[in-house]
């Protein structure tokens, strides 16, 4: 990513928190956390990665955001100075849950090497 992408990306980022945190009434979608932001290189589409608090509502939580996409485009478009809002895709963040994947790896080798 370039420069331009990747400032357009983190100011993305953090007015879609702030949207989501303190504007979104639906309670599916509160308890949200934007890991990253993506955007291609035309700033036609952002890519946000998203982790949720609840694992067992994580594909209601990306049904609602894909749902609310419209509403949280326009509220960007209010506070993100740019000609064109990207189309916003939503993606659950599976890095959180393979880095905890990789710890229970690390501790299970030193169990065995404590032996």
């Amino acid at each position: 990513m370039s420069v331009k992408t990747e400032r357009i990306a983190d100011m993305i980022q953090k007015e879609l928190s702030y949207i989501l945190q303190l504007e979104v009434r639906d309670s599916d979608i509160r308890f949200v956390t934007i890991t990253d932001v993506h955007v291609t290189n035309d700033l036609s589409f952002a890519k946000v990665y998203v982790t949720v608090l609840r694992e067992d509502k994580k594909d209601e939580t990306l049904k609602a955001l894909k749902e609310a996409s419209g509403f949280l485009r326009t509220e960007l478009a209010k506070r993100v100075d740019i000609r064109h809002i990207p189309e916003l895709q939503f993606v659950y963040d599976e890095s959180i849950d393979y880095g905890k994947h990789i710890e229970n790896i690390i501790d299970r080798l030193h169990e065995k090497s404590d032996e």
